[in-house]
């Protein structure tokens, strides 16, 4: 669900680079907020790294006076530089830890989280399934989030072709080439079915604003991405930029999405702001 940015995307990218130039290092466990805002920890996508997804992102909110957070998860030993393809019960365990350690090392009474694609899901997933970590997290922003499953752009429609059968199929094949977060994320897997168990998505204490796009090529469909529960805050990028054809990947990079995140974080959720023109990628 995640590839290196296009030549595109980095062109959206440069237009925020002036408001890049004084970000500081990520993870400087030395940050302090005076205004009070929560540290927030980055969860990247499936197949992307801390440094390559959410990163650009990161630095814009350092600016915005923010201390950011991100590790890789996910990854195998024999793929450094590939992370989230571990099943999704093992990378939620890794980022539970990252939470709590960045609790401990910033004296942050909470946290908040902004994930993506992949990272969006877990940053559903880990807090209401890793013990203690609802408690600690206030904000959660999850840009497009496979909730409810993903047929990645209708692909995965065709693991049914001989019913239940041929999907279990599909998911052994997706083990074994090391992906058992692709499996987990499909529709019906096993993620996206403990996360939608029937209890609440959604824990006390927690505020979530979920972001999609209508022009999602990945997530599919895009409404899966939507927590239907009281007071999570549904958003289309297009309903604050209507010309915004803005994608999938393309969604970690527009500056249109990173102000929506702002807004989240800032309990700020109508504040409005000037559109550019986003990336179709």
């Amino acid at each position: 669900m995640h590839i290196l940015a296009s030549s595109s995307l980095l062109a959206t990218v440069s237009l925020a680079l002036p408001a890049l130039t004084q970000a500081v290092e990520v993870n400087d466990f030395s940050c302090r907020i005076a205004n009070g805002k929560n540290p927030v920890v980055f969860l990247h996508g499936l197949g992307a790294t801390y440094y390559e997804d959410l990163n650009f992102l990161q630095y814009w909110l350092q600016n915005q006076g923010y201390c950011t957070y991100a590790e890789t998860y996910g990854e195998y030993t024999a793929f450094p530089f590939v992370g989230g393809l571990k099943p999704i019960a093992d990378s939620a365990s890794e980022i539970a830890d990252y939470i709590r350690r960045v609790k401990e090392e910033t004296g942050a009474a909470k946290v908040d989280l902004v994930g993506h694609s992949e990272g969006a899901f877990q940053s559903l997933y880990v807090p209401k399934f890793e013990d203690g970590i609802s408690e600690i997290v206030e904000r959660i922003v999850a840009i497009a989030p496979p909730t409810r499953g993903t047929t990645f752009i209708g692909l995965y429609n065709l693991a049914y072709i001989l019913g239940d059968v041929s999907r279990e199929l599909v998911g052994e094949v997706l083990k074994l080439v090391g992906c058992s977060a692709c499996d987990d994320v499909g529709v019906d897997g096993p993620a996206v079915e403990r996360l939608n168990d029937g209890n609440p998505i959604v824990q006390p204490g927690n505020r979530v604003t979920v972001i999609a796009s209508r022009f999602d090529e990945m997530v599919t469909p895009t409404s899966t991405s939507f927590v239907h529960e009281e007071g999570v805050n549904n958003v289309w990028v297009q309903d604050f930029c209507p010309l915004d054809p803005v994608g999938h990947i393309g969604e970690a990079y527009d500056l249109n999405v990173w102000n929506i995140v702002k807004n989240a974080l800032d309990d700020t959720p109508g504040r409005n702001f000037t559109c550019v023109i986003g990336s179709p990628g």
